[in-house]
């Protein structure tokens, strides 16, 4: 097995074995970015049951998640297997409610 397909392996692994999933810079209490930052805050809100990834603790996995979403930027969000999008995203839709109607229409776990 390739490095290149046992990262997306393992990314897979991650986003299919939680429910929502954020690939962030840093943790939920130390993020190392403010988008990252940003992208817990909303999560917090929607009080939702979540999982991080710091892909500064994996070079691998940083790398790789863009090319796993074809999304160039971090953090990423992953509702029940499908990627949402990065803290932008996340906004606008936290903003019009489509955030909070996707983890209701996905079943997500309350917090």
């Amino acid at each position: 097995m390739s490095e290149t397909s046992s990262t997306h392996a393992r990314i897979a692994d991650i986003v299919q074995g939680n429910d929502v999933v954020l690939f962030m810079k840093g943790t939920p209490l130390f993020p190392q970015c403010g988008f990252s930052s940003r992208a817990i805050a909303i999560l917090e809100r929607l009080g939702v049951a979540y999982a991080t990834f710091d892909v500064l603790q994996d070079m691998e996995i940083r790398a790789g998640i863009k090319d796993f979403s074809e999304w160039p930027t971090i953090p990423q969000l992953y509702v029940k297997g499908e990627f949402v999008g990065g803290s932008d995203i996340m906004m606008e839709m936290y903003e019009a409610g489509e955030l909070a109607q996707l983890v209701t229409d996905a079943g997500v776990a309350r917090a």
